[in-house]
């Protein structure tokens, strides 16, 4: 199974995430990560879904997306064609001498220190998956007490962007 990532641009209306979430659940298809967010139109918000499977889950899963009168355009988004970005916050179990050399290790990932206090530390990191990953390992040795994933939150590189694709865009959608 290889990871998915979609881009979805949706109409911003109450009730679009129950009825992209709830379509994962009658399907039985597994999301990875789901974000979602307004863009710089309010009246649309882009979801960032990863999900699980072979190309023919994928396939099936983009036709029963484009089939929801809320959904604009879904675009599959690649390492190549995109950047794609995860935020983390890790809480560590930090007393006043293990403090310096955790500091060290977030120094080393660009992490910021966002919360201290006289067992933690909670600290922020923004990067892929393979960057996130190698803090969380170094970080369990100190002793992780909580996680907390924010999923992937992913756009095209370059000029392009969601609505050129033009083919789902009437004129007073185009912004």
């Amino acid at each position: 199974m290889e990871r998915h990532v979609l881009s979805v641009l949706v109409r911003n209306t109450s009730g679009v995430l129950s009825r992209v979430s709830g379509l994962f659940m009658r399907r039985g298809f597994n999301i990875d990560s789901l974000s979602v967010g307004k863009t710089e139109n309010p009246d649309f918000a882009r979801m960032t879904i990863t999900l699980m499977g072979g190309e023919e889950t994928l396939d099936q899963f983009i036709k029963q997306l484009n089939k929801l009168q809320e959904v604009i355009k879904v675009i599959k988004l690649t390492p190549d064609n995109s950047v794609i970005r995860e935020l983390v916050l890790i809480k560590v179990k930090a007393d006043a001498a293990q403090r310096a050399a955790i500091n060290d290790v977030a120094k080393i990932f660009r992490c910021k220190v966002i919360d201290l206090d006289t067992e933690t530390l909670t600290i922020e990191l923004t990067g892929d998956d393979s960057k996130i990953s190698a803090l969380i390992k170094l970080m369990e040795e100190y002793g992780v007490k909580e996680i907390v994933r924010t999923g992937l939150a992913a756009i095209e590189r370059g000029s392009k962007d969601i609505k050129s694709y033009g083919d789902y865009f009437e004129e007073e959608y185009v912004g």
